[in-house]
């Protein structure tokens, strides 16, 4: 009688033991979830600000040519720019693109300099402001993203959420970086 009432109590102490770590794996696995789905939601807001500076670019260049048809080399290196971007497939190709495309957009908007008529026209004007508007709105949409990318690897290297992450796939995510040389300033010339 005495061995069949230990057996109960520690059949019932694993019981619980095994209960809270089953638990605990659950919170954690539910944690890294959301986790990679809030990093998710951060990258489909860079696209969002990044696809509608994408959309903006034909009419500012369409503006810009009327002034400047001779300019024919940057209109061709923002539509190729911005092309890739809207092709990536991953933050590093659209980080790449993403900086080519400003350092096409740079040149465009020193080009203006050069054309006082242009720098005057109202429609010129309202694009620019559109366009510095959703730099800023990408430059915000950027860092949320990174910030979340760095909370998230941080929690899959900790112990014991590293061992829960490997164990059910969740991996190391990348950065949205700017390419090397995309701190120096665009050459203009005219």
């Amino acid at each position: 009688m005495q061995k069949s009432r230990t057996g109960w109590i520690v059949l019932g102490i694993v019981l619980i033991v095994l209960l809270i770590i089953g638990s605990s794996v659950i919170g954690s696995y539910n944690s890294l979830a959301a986790a990679s789905e809030n990093i998710d939601s951060k990258w489909s807001q860079v696209e969002n600000n990044l696809q509608r500076r994408a959309d903006l670019i034909p009419n500012l260049v369409a503006t810009v040519k009327g002034y400047a048809s001779h300019e024919q080399e940057i209109f061709t290196a923002i539509s190729d720019a911005r092309a890739r971007l809207i092709g990536a497939d991953s933050v590093e190709e659209a980080a790449r693109a993403n900086n080519e495309l400003s350092g096409a957009l740079n040149r465009l908007l020193a080009i203006s300099e050069a054309y006082p008529t242009l720098k005057a026209d109202q429609n010129f004007r309202a694009l620019q402001d559109e366009l510095a508007g959703t730099e800023n709105r990408i430059a915000t949409a950027r860092k949320d993203y990174n910030d979340a990318v760095q909370s998230y690897n941080t929690r899959i290297k900790r112990f014991p959420l590293n061992i829960i992450a490997g164990m059910f796939g969740y991996e190391r995510r990348e950065y949205f970086q700017a390419d090397e040389g995309s701190q120096e300033v665009p050459n203009v010339e005219f």
